[in-house]
């Protein structure tokens, strides 16, 4: 049911990946508003060939109530539900579902590629890189894991982007990461810098080299591992860069340990029927809670007391046990539901 227009905004969402998590988060809270359609814009959407007649077709036919499309408040622009609004134009409505977005243009890009990526109708992979494009030309000193997430890409496919734009504006050494911190692309000199502060400071901790260098705490302790045993703090020269990128620790630490779980977390997080049940969103917590990037892993085990180590393994097989045996349930019912799957097809929306 629509509420009346209140003048209560929705809080502004800051352009980070976080960003279409957050807006999940604070939508249940936020007022629902009918405005009509002839008020509303869709000209910038991330979809390449437009929306789909098919799609709006089967959004026409839905006999359930659809969810309130987002809108730009500063102009009027639809962020995510354009489908949604064609169908209701097709069943004669003039009137329709809003939240309102408050932000700059360059955030409802962001939340309209996020909120588009995986769920109802996903943009296509050539959606997908052109949004890419468009959000570093926007913040050309985001990594490109930051960019990867919110295009719902690879790192390795935006970096690939980003060289062949030929763009120098695009091409800088430093980066923010998704973590809010700057990283600096060129890392030998850091490494070097890295090394002469470990050797003066032997005592010193992981955190002060790394903020003493620029370097993550990942680096900063493969650095200091080095000049403890006495060997040069760079990367040997001779290593191709395929070698050096599988053996140098990830300068822009993840917040999963693939790109396929934070793509599967970002699909459960938007899906109704999991986000807005008390089960639903205990289990994203879960995963959430699960989804700790291997370096992250190793400075957890490395901080464990000596005298707790041995129990605390004990405690992470016991964790990992009930998983698997979670995941084998799960497959179970995932053999079910795909002999069922074609008598009961389930509807989505865009």
């Amino acid at each position: 049911m629509a509420l009346t227009e209140s003048r209560r905004a929705a809080p502004p969402v800051s352009p980070t990946c976080e960003s279409a998590e957050l807006w999940d988060a604070q939508a249940d809270s936020l007022p629902v508003v009918r405005v009509a359609l002839d008020a509303l814009v869709t000209d910038d959407s991330p979809r390449l060939a437009g929306e789909s007649e098919e799609h709006v077709q089967q959004l026409a036919q839905c006999v359930s109530p659809l969810p309130p499309i987002i809108v730009h408040r500063a102009t009027s622009r639809v962020v995510d539900g354009a489908h949604r609004l064609l169908a209701a134009r097709i069943n004669g409505r003039t009137h329709i579902d809003v939240q309102y977005f408050d932000g700059t243009a360059a955030e409802a890009f962001l939340l309209a590629v996020n909120r588009n990526a995986s769920h109802g109708l996903p943009l296509t992979r050539s959606d997908r890189n052109a949004a890419a494009l468009r959000i570093m030309r926007s913040h050309p000193e985001w990594s490109d894991r930051m960019i990867a997430t919110a295009a719902g890409l690879s790192p390795k496919t935006v970096g690939a982007i980003r060289r062949r734009s030929g763009d120098a504006l695009l091409q800088l050494n430093v980066r923010i990461g998704r973590d809010g911190k700057s990283r600096v692309l060129d890392t030998a000199e850091r490494r070097r810098l890295a090394g002469e502060y470990a050797l003066a400071h032997p005592d010193a901790s992981l955190r002060e080299i790394a903020k003493e260098s620029g370097l993550s705490l990942a680096t900063a302790r493969d650095v200091r591992k080095r000049v403890q045993k006495g060997t040069s703090p760079l990367l040997p020269a001779r290593r191709g860069v395929t070698a050096r990128a599988a053996q140098e620790p990830c300068e822009h630490e993840a917040a999963v340990t693939s790109f396929a779980m934070a793509e599967t977390l970002h699909t459960l997080k938007r899906d109704p029927s999991v986000r807005l049940t008390d089960n639903g969103r205990f289990l994203l917590r879960l995963l959430d809670t699960n989804a700790v990037a291997t370096n992250r892993w190793g400075e957890l085990v490395d901080q464990i007391p000596p005298h707790w180590v041995g129990q605390v393994a004990s405690a992470a097989r016991e964790c990992a046990a009930a998983w698997r045996h979670a995941a084998q349930q799960l497959e179970e019912r995932a053999r079910t539901v795909d002999e069922v799957r074609s008598a009961a097809p389930m509807d989505t929306v865009a």
